[in-house]
């Protein structure tokens, strides 16, 4: 820990949650406060992991076609956002994809080539559109039995988003919040300096590569694997991604942070530089391999302090 600042962590959603906060306030205040996060941090994990058989994702995905199950606020929130980008990205990020990842994995999880039969069968159960949100009476209702949600590509952010509104509430106006090693979100920069300082741009395969960032009232995400992204899917080839090894984005919302790092490893990149056109106060960095080297492009705003 450095002596300029505090740090409390916990584990949730099978990763570390953090929250720092700059040294100066009062302690026992500050680890009451991170206590109430991580709290809220729980409940939405219960309510989102397709891992627990109680959480309202798991009814959604038992659900016969056009059942109804009624949901929790975080459970319609996180959805909306998903549908939200789901529409932006002309469907490049989806979270019910589950049918598809079910046909690409053994079931000890190793890899297996799915049939082109097998592959139609899954994309017919994929899609938001088979998924219908009724705010207004808090329930979710699928069009086709075997939809299959799955909000780990936008969970953690949005649980991030809710830890920030709990700070504000606490009367915590600097603080920088961590959701695992992808996602991190800052409030008001520590006293005296730019922002809080994170690391974009590095990857297993160039680990030096990128730079820092004065994070400051924006969330960070990045999203990649060793396998070059394989554990996310396209859902318009109906195949993992292959041909980028990273992606990062910028953007006010740890939700959209999350969810855009995803769909930045789906997007062509002069998709992705027509989404950061379109919506400027999103930025993407994409890492890829080209002529046995990892490259990088960025678009939109990026005040790298080095790299």
């Amino acid at each position: 820990m450095s002596a300029k600042e505090h740090r409390f962590r916990h584990t949730a959603m099978a990763a570390p949650f953090e929250v720092i906060v700059p040294e100066g306030g009062e302690l026992q205040y500050a680890q009451q406060a991170s206590s109430a996060v991580f709290e809220e941090i729980d409940l939405i994990e219960k309510a989102l992991s397709r891992f627990l058989e109680s959480s309202d994702v798991s009814q959604i995905n038992h659900l016969a076609a056009d059942e109804w199950a009624r949901v929790g606020h975080h459970t319609i929130a996180c959805l909306k956002a998903a549908a939200e980008l789901y529409a932006r990205t002309g469907g490049e990020f989806d979270v019910t994809v589950g049918p598809l990842m079910a046909y690409w994995r053994n079931k000890d999880r190793s890899p297996r080539q799915p049939s082109a039969e097998e592959l139609a069968e899954a994309r017919s159960r994929v899609g938001m559109d088979l998924l219908e949100i009724d705010e207004s009476e808090h329930r979710v209702r699928v069009k086709k039995e075997g939809v299959s949600v799955d909000l780990g590509g936008i969970g953690k952010g949005y649980a991030v988003d809710c830890a920030a509104a709990i700070l504000k509430e606490w009367e915590i106006s600097s603080a920088l919040i961590n959701g695992g090693t992808s996602t991190a979100l800052a409030l008001d920069a520590p006293p005296g300096e730019a922002g809080w300082m994170v690391g974009v741009g590095g990857t297993n395969q160039d680990p030096e590569g990128g730079g820092r960032i004065a994070l400051y009232h924006k969330a960070l995400s990045g999203s990649g694997s060793d396998a070059r992204g394989r554990h996310i899917m396209d859902p318009r080839t109906g195949a993992p991604v292959r041909d980028k090894v990273a992606a990062w984005a910028l953007c006010p919302s740890a939700t959209m942070a999350d969810a855009l790092s995803t769909a930045f490893m789906v997007m062509p990149l002069a998709a992705i530089e027509a989404y950061c056109t379109k919506y400027p106060d999103a930025s993407a960095m994409v890492a890829f391999e080209e002529d046995g080297q990892t490259r990088r492009r960025n678009f939109g705003v990026w005040d790298l302090v080095d790299g």
